[in-house]
């Protein structure tokens, strides 16, 4: 487990980082999201050690993190860092060799991990003749190519199109499947949403919401239900603790704080004839976001 406790930073008086805490368990993809400035980039490079906390710990499986463990992690910045005149799987086959693996074993590995990200028509392109979206791939490569055990990425969905991002997802899935804890920021809530097991939200560089997808829902859920009958659902009107937002037919918005009240309108649908459907909305990411950042 990566896990970050009460972490600090400032640069001169501004304050970035206050007290920011949350844990990426193994195995689990974990999304890291805010607005620009809240200080998901400044915390990634924290636990890279590109920059220096003024307090707190960064630990892995609950020891400090040193240069060794850091050998383990692929990291991603934002910002790409590929040689733009060298071919795609010659930089590639060089960021394993700079992690020790040996020529041949590093062409192979690069080679199937360009192929699984789209690439393998593009091996002996420069970087530079690439679109940005296929630049994004490459970077994301050279973060996976020497199989870490830890991956921290920076929006590594940047520019990517619909077919590079279900790829990518792919890729990083197998990675989380394998057991490594995956970190990633992304402006792009409806990916994070689909793909992700926890969520750590960030706003001013405080930590505002941070846990278990299906438990920030659940925390942070609207309090409206939908109902779909057979016949005609205008009577939920009348129906005690029941405030009808919207009702077309058979069709039904509502809200009820009270379980008990919620109980006693679905008893009544039931009574009343086929209940074709009953459930709470679903609210989003970007509904959840909104309402611990506001």
């Amino acid at each position: 487990m990566l896990e970050l406790s009460g972490i600090d930073k400032s640069f001169g008086t501004r304050r970035v980082l206050d007290g920011v805490s949350f844990a990426v368990g193994d195995g689990r993809m974990t999304g890291f999201v805010g607005g620009n400035g809240a200080g998901k980039t400044t915390t990634m490079r924290i636990i890279l050690g590109v920059l220096a906390a003024d307090g707190g710990t960064v630990t892995i499986d609950g020891a400090p993190i040193g240069p060794d463990d850091r050998r383990r992690f692929g990291y991603m910045p934002e910002e790409r860092g590929l040689y733009p005149k060298m071919k795609v799987l010659e930089q590639i086959v060089y960021f394993a060799r700079l992690h020790g693996w040996k020529t041949a074993a590093a062409t192979r590995n690069a080679t199937d991990l360009l192929e699984r990200l789209g690439l393998g028509e593009r091996l002996d392109d420069t970087v530079e003749s690439l679109s940005l979206g296929n630049q994004q791939r490459a970077q994301i490569a050279a973060a996976l190519v020497h199989r870490p055990e830890v991956l921290v990425l920076d929006e590594p969905f940047s520019g990517l199109d619909p077919i590079a991002v279900e790829n990518v997802q792919q890729v990083l899935t197998d990675y989380a499947a394998g057991g490594a804890p995956v970190l990633f920021s992304s402006h792009q809530l409806d990916i994070v949403e689909r793909l992700c097991d926890d969520l750590v939200i960030i706003a001013g560089g405080r930590i505002r919401a941070a846990g278990g997808r299906d438990a920030l829902r659940e925390q942070h859920g609207s309090t409206r239900y939908e109902v779909l009958l057979a016949g005609d659902a205008g009577w939920l009107r009348e129906q005690p603790g029941i405030d009808v937002i919207d009702f077309d037919g058979g069709w039904a918005v509502f809200e009820a704080d009270d379980p008990e009240a919620r109980r006693a309108a679905l008893a009544a649908a039931v009574a009343a004839g086929e209940v074709v459907s009953f459930g709470r909305e679903q609210t989003t990411l970007a509904e959840i976001f909104k309402e611990v950042v506001r």
